[in-house]
């Protein structure tokens, strides 16, 4: 990584400061079944298997959501908010009947080679994503500081433009506990992993706490330097453990391995683990485009 100096990160970045309606989506695992008879076919019969997957994890996207739905209500009454609850039920709509895409997927048959009467199960974990332009018809692109509403994460900093050898902090806060990844795609495509780096493991953050990147027991700092031009700033945010991705130690960051596409995908495998019947993460993705300048 040629813009590592003395443990100094060295980027070029112009941040927009004002809050940018993030990516929202609600990961979960999920089983289907489906099982073969003398009119439907092996890849038929795997199809209805994965449609009936697809169709619970949005069912248990849907429970989970009007759980936080109910949550929230009870929040704001208890703080004496009034608010448009039918709005909200409108907007856990949105959310709870999106697009399905399965992260990942696993089946089995209940023998190999299949007969007529066997049946194929599989598991699935799956990214609910509701179109955006309803959410923010349906107010989901404002910002909510209760903690019991859906994820919401805001990254900025301390301007909107900055200049050769100006040094940058990026800030972020979420209204809820969530665990944050930070990478930094520089102008020629190089992916840097600022957060979580060798000097700060700890990615679990507090809800309504802004916090500063880089800070603490980071050992690099974000300066403006050649070559100008587009990059970006990219966050990915869950209330799960995000899912690894491939890195290398580049002193006192990561530079990451595989391109984005391939990093989000992974990230997106995040951990989810049992809380009560229903498994459910919220995830947020947070780009900024960002542009150096002289």
């Amino acid at each position: 990584m040629t813009r590592l100096k003395n443990l100094a990160v060295v980027v070029g970045l112009v941040c927009l400061s004002k809050f940018a309606f993030a990516k929202q989506s609600t990961i979960t695992s999920a089983e289907g079944y489906a099982c073969m008879n003398e009119d439907r076919t092996k890849r038929q019969t795997e199809e209805l298997a994965l449609s009936d997957a697809k169709k619970k994890a949005m069912e248990q996207v849907s429970v989970y959501l009007k759980s936080q739905l109910e949550a929230e209500a009870s929040y704001l009454r208890a703080h004496g908010v009034s608010k448009d609850f039918e709005s909200l039920r409108q907007m856990i709509e949105a959310m709870s009947s999106g697009d399905v895409r399965i992260i990942e997927q696993e089946g089995r048959w209940d023998n190999d080679p299949p007969k007529v009467g066997d049946c194929y199960r599989v598991r699935i974990k799956a990214e609910v994503t509701p179109d955006e332009e309803a959410m923010k018809k349906k107010g989901m692109d404002e910002a909510l500081d209760n903690p019991a509403g859906p994820l919401k994460i805001k990254v900025w900093t301390e301007k909107g433009e900055y200049k050769k050898e100006e040094k940058v902090k990026i800030f972020l806060k979420g209204n809820k506990p969530f665990y944050a990844r930070i990478l930094y795609k520089q102008a020629d495509g190089t992916l840097v992993q600022i957060l979580p780096n060798p000097y700060r493991k700890d990615n679990y953050f507090q809800g309504g706490i802004v916090y500063e990147v880089p800070s603490g027991p980071d050992r690099f700092d974000l300066v403006i330097t050649p070559p100008f031009g587009e990059e970006e700033v990219i966050v990915y945010a869950s209330t799960s453990e995000l899912g690894n991705i491939q890195t290398e130690e580049a002193g006192a960051v990561y530079k990451v391995k595989t391109d984005i596409d391939s990093a989000s995908t992974m990230t997106r495998g995040i951990k989810l683990q049992e809380k009560g019947s229903t498994q459910a993460g919220e995830f947020v993705e947070e780009r900024v485009e960002i542009k150096a300048k002289r």
